[in-house]
């Protein structure tokens, strides 16, 4: 009777050991702070950012062709746009060519830091876009 009171409490002890340790840790994670929205981006203000060029074929002719993004952080875009469906906002911004000039002025800044001042913006749309957020029309700002 005293072997087998001594083998369960043995049991009952190891036990103990290893549960306490995960009941403690499981109380001391907490949940970090809900992110917030980015701040808001208008028609006319500036975006800055890292220049990205990739490739992507075209809907049109199925040639391939360079696709310029930004990438930022978080932004808001205006109503009825917001957040486009993300919880912070989109931080990739497609700049979408108008001109093989302006195609030719983007070349030059891939990989490097730009602004931009934008005059149209809303949320990516179409299947396959690779950005959160599509700039339809913008201007290069010259940095100083």
């Amino acid at each position: 009777m005293t072997k087998l009171f001594a083998t369960r409490l043995a049991l009952v002890a190891t036990m103990a050991m290893l549960v306490t340790p995960a009941i403690s840790a499981q109380q001391g994670d907490e949940a970090p702070p809900p992110s917030k929205p980015g701040k808001p981006i208008n028609n006319g203000d500036v975006l800055s950012g890292e220049l990205n060029a990739m490739k992507v074929r075209d809907v049109k002719n199925g040639k391939r062709v360079p696709m310029y993004q930004i990438t930022s952080e978080p932004r808001r875009l205006p109503a009825p746009n917001g957040l486009c469906n993300l919880e912070t906002g989109p931080e990739t911004f497609q700049l979408v060519t108008s001109s093989d000039a302006q195609a030719t002025q983007l070349k030059s800044f891939v990989g490097k830091e730009i602004s931009v001042k934008v005059d149209e913006i809303a949320c990516a749309s179409d299947a396959g876009q690779m950005s959160e957020a599509v700039i339809t029309k913008w201007s290069l700002i010259k940095k100083q």
